[in-house]
């Protein structure tokens, strides 16, 4: 396995991507609400990467997904193709943006509530941003990804909640997705050790319910098998001498 070590330059590169990536989600932010479809979302996401930010959405025709962004809406895991289903009051809805400046990629996601939801799906919600930062904040030249892995899922355990264990972070630069795997559960110590110039995605998926999932007939779309409620958020990190870099930072995390 060899985790390609990024150039000052290339990270310079990054950086703009991952500030891209970031400026999308905030853009789409006021338009999340009742009545929307998520083709609108997708559309409007489309437009403001490729005319407002120069650059190119990621998810378009890779390996055959039909859209420019991921929206996976309650007991959806990830990669929920938009379509013209309209939000609902209530529902929870991951909103995956990757884009593509001068070759390099930005990839980030986040949660966002429609309307008023319910206590546990908030709940939700909330503990699976905590265990995004919490498996952030074990970054630093000689930890291992058995690290990152570990603090996520004691967390979402905790909790009384599943890791979802099928789909991973991963490492990324010119290449969507490249080595190293960072599974979102795990042993510290084990798997990979980072070092300063690596970067990667962490993206824990949580479910209320059980962890197993299921593909529909599509080919992409990941539901729980027990449809419950499920959650994901997702930053790009860089490894740096003293610790880490979030890329993909947006204004309301500073």
């Amino acid at each position: 396995m060899s985790i390609t070590i990024k150039t000052d330059a290339e990270i310079e590169k990054m950086r703009i991507a991952g500030k891209l990536a970031a400026e999308v989600l905030e853009f789409i932010a006021p338009y999340v609400i009742p009545g929307v479809t998520t083709n609108e979302l997708d559309k409007l996401c489309h437009d403001y990467i490729v005319d407002v930010q120069n650059a190119t959405p990621a998810p378009l025709n890779y390996h055959g997904f039909p859209k420019s962004i991921c929206t996976s809406i309650n007991y959806t895991i990830c990669h929920g193709i938009p379509n013209e289903k309209k939000l609902k009051k209530g529902d929870i809805i991951n909103v995956d943006i990757t884009v593509i400046k001068e070759e390099y990629h930005g990839d980030t996601s986040k949660m966002f509530y429609v309307g008023e939801v319910t206590p546990h799906a908030k709940r939700l919600c909330v503990i699976t941003q905590e265990c995004l930062m919490l498996g952030i904040e074990q970054v630093k030249p000689g930890c291992t990804l058995g690290d990152i892995g570990h603090a996520i899922q004691k967390h979402a355990e905790s909790n009384r909640y599943s890791i979802v264990q099928e789909f991973c972070g991963h490492g990324i630069g010119k290449k969507f997705h490249e080595e190293p795997q960072v599974l979102h559960y795990g042993k510290p110590g084990e798997g990979a050790t980072l070092e300063a110039g690596m970067i990667l995605t962490i993206e824990p998926m949580v479910n209320i319910g059980k962890r197993h999932m299921k593909v529909l007939k599509d080919g992409w779309t990941a539901v729980t098998k027990d449809r419950s409620l499920s959650a994901q958020w997702e930053h790009t990190i860089l490894v740096t001498p003293t610790g880490y870099e979030i890329l993909t930072l947006r204004q309301e995390e500073m």
